[in-house]
């Protein structure tokens, strides 16, 4: 089994949750710099700092990622994480000054636990002083907490989701995937099993979201979006790892269906450690998707209830 994300050398993660309100931070600490792109493919996004990640932009390398509960309202995580980063002298050199570069993406979870208390600086700082080399912490718990998924009929029966992390590995080469699943539609297995999705209110009974559709449509649910950061130990630049971030998104493709509607803010983030010259692009690309798919698919594997919402442990 392998560490996920933090087997690609130089970053750690660490997560800050609180379990009866159903919120939380999940934090990718690079502290000494790495390339990065992102690409979002939702509809409803909430981020901050990712226009600096298109390429063409002064800033080249990033310190941190966070992944954030609380709608808009968790962006104020991202605070704490650049307070830890300047007390350990880490960010953009400004004169005499280190700016850490901070990119952050929000899911929605105001509606399981107490939604009126949000991810604050307080606990993306936590998360930061959490954060280790060691494996990444995998269901309900970090940005995952209050993660859901299966809504259209609304919370009353939704299934609980969560986050997780896989490794893939040929040769030197490795590529790793964090997701944290938040989704409007539902979680299949890479063999096309359903795994999550809406409860039917009657007997319990898991449906299908896009066969609902056709029967309610026009009948979304505000409040989802899927996070993901893909990290590799290859040598790319912004305009590769853009392309890494695509192909990393067909990843959620094949494993949540619906993906990337109007009630989804799906972010997927890259990160590049330097270490390896020359890789093949397409891939690492290719290798991002199926680590992707795979951690969607451990998502919904490893998650336990939460807020009243069963997961596929509790119900199978």
């Amino acid at each position: 089994m392998t560490a996920g994300l933090t087997d690609v050398e130089g970053i750690k993660v660490g997560v800050a949750s609180n379990l009866e309100a159903a919120t939380g931070v999940t934090v990718v600490l690079v502290e000494g710099g790495a390339d990065a792109a992102v690409e979002v493919r939702g509809s409803a996004p909430g981020t901050r700092e990712t226009d600096l990640l298109r390429p063409g932009q002064l800033v080249d390398k990033v310190q941190a990622l966070a992944l954030c509960g609380g709608s808009a309202f968790g962006l104020e995580a991202a605070s704490g994480v650049s307070r830890y980063l300047e007390e350990k002298d880490f960010g953009f050199p400004v004169g005499r000054f280190k700016v850490p570069i901070v990119p952050a993406a929000v899911l929605f979870d105001l509606f399981v636990g107490d939604g009126s208390v949000r991810p604050d600086a307080e606990m993306g700082y936590r998360a930061c002083r959490e954060a280790t080399n060691g494996p990444v912490a995998e269901g309900s718990v970090g940005a995952g907490c209050g993660a859901t998924v299966g809504k259209i009929r609304g919370m009353d029966y939704a299934m609980k989701s969560g986050q997780a992390s896989v490794t893939i590995k040929t040769g030197s080469l490795i590529v790793s995937a964090l997701v944290v699943v938040n989704a409007f539609g539902d979680i299949y297995s890479r063999k096309g099993k359903l795994l999550a999705g809406p409860r039917h209110p009657d007997n319990g009974a898991v449906g299908k979201t896009a066969e609902l559709l056709y029967e309610i449509a026009g009948s979304g649910f505000s409040g989802n979006t899927t996070l993901g950061v893909v990290a590799t130990n290859a040598e790319f630049g912004k305009a590769e790892l853009t392309k890494v971030c695509q192909m990393a998104h067909d990843g959620l493709a094949r494993s949540i269906w619906p993906v990337h509607t109007m009630w989804d803010g799906d972010t997927i983030f890259a990160l590049s450690t330097g270490e390896i010259e020359k890789a093949d692009l397409t891939l690492v690309g290719l290798m991002g998707a199926e680590a992707v798919a795979e951690a969607v698919e451990r998502a919904a594997l490893t998650a336990t209830s939460l807020g009243g919402i069963p997961a596929l442990a509790d119900i199978r």
